[in-house]
């Protein structure tokens, strides 16, 4: 691979409790671990749903870009990523889990099965998780 791009981002202090910085300064906040997994929660963000912003918008753009190839015209359209976290059947440790979940008016049924099946086999993210996260793709 042929890399065109690096993001580096940095955490310190107390891991999901912590800091992180992207090496720009552009993100540059707290964490605080979710109610859901013991912690205060509140108003800061977590890994999970860092996690998940980048795979709504990455997935997204895959969405468009396969759209515009196949010449289907997308308007209004919108992809929610869920990421759940969770203890791994063999008890080591923790494991990940995401639903993609779709909205793209004016389809039918069939053309918005294929061009998010499509998105899914060319979007990063989607490629990196392949075999190792249990991915749904729903259509809203």
């Amino acid at each position: 691979m042929s890399t065109l791009y690096t993001a580096s981002a940095t955490a310190t202090g107390d891991g999901r409790n912590g800091h992180v910085r992207s090496s720009d300064g552009v993100l540059d906040f707290d964490l605080a671990m979710p109610k859901e997994l013991g912690g205060a929660g509140g108003a800061l963000t977590n890994p999970e749903q860092l996690f998940a912003a980048g795979y709504a918008a990455c997935f997204h753009s895959a969405l468009k870009r396969v759209a515009g190839l196949q010449k289907i015209k997308l308007e209004d359209t919108a992809i929610t990523v869920d990421v759940g976290i969770g203890p791994l059947p063999s008890g080591n440790g923790f494991g990940l889990s995401v639903t993609i979940e779709a909205e793209l008016p004016g389809l039918d049924e069939a053309t918005a099965k294929a061009v998010l099946d499509a998105a899914h086999q060319v979007c990063p993210y989607s490629n990196a998780t392949r075999g190792n996260i249990e991915v749904t793709l729903n259509l809203a």
